[in-house]
């Protein structure tokens, strides 16, 4: 299983950045408007897209510096990750239900594994208009640390 999954990793120019470090149990969580879309409700190493960096930024949470990174796709859309995170941390992909509405969003996310210290959402499909952004949050209240802008 592992070595499937870093193969297609490796289809998408990402191996390095998602490159596992062992074997993930993934507690992925959602509301009600996810999965919607073509694309949803799949990892991005499964959507058969090739995505590029496009928004980044860093939070920190008990000492440690955590990168937020936002990945795009013209044809999929996007997904979020967080590396160098605490187990108490959670990446957050929200993506607009329709247009340029940023007033509600609909969200996927995912925690920290045991023994890894990163995570990475399902892909949220921001074509056609719908906007989309990363976010990491910590802490038993879910403190937002830190958004990358709606893209």
């Amino acid at each position: 299983m592992r070595n499937k999954a870093l193969a297609g990793l490796a289809g998408l120019g990402l191996a390095a950045s998602l490159a596992f470090a062992g074997v993930a149990q993934a507690a992925p969580f959602d509301n009600a408007g996810y999965p919607r879309f073509a694309h949803e409700g799949v990892y991005p190493e499964k959507s058969g897209c090739k995505y590029r960096l496009t928004r980044s930024a860093k939070g920190v949470w008990g000492g440690r510096t955590i990168p937020l990174r936002y990945y795009y796709s013209g044809r999929c859309g996007s997904f979020a990750r967080i590396d160098n995170a605490p187990r108490s941390c959670k990446v957050w992909l929200d993506r607009t239900p329709d247009r340029d509405t940023v007033g509600g969003w609909d969200f996927v996310g995912e925690t920290v594994d045991p023994g890894l210290n990163f995570a990475y959402t399902k892909v949220g499909n921001n074509l056609g208009g719908r906007l989309s952004r990363g976010a990491l949050t910590c802490g038993p209240r879910n403190t937002v640390i830190v958004r990358t802008p709606w893209f």
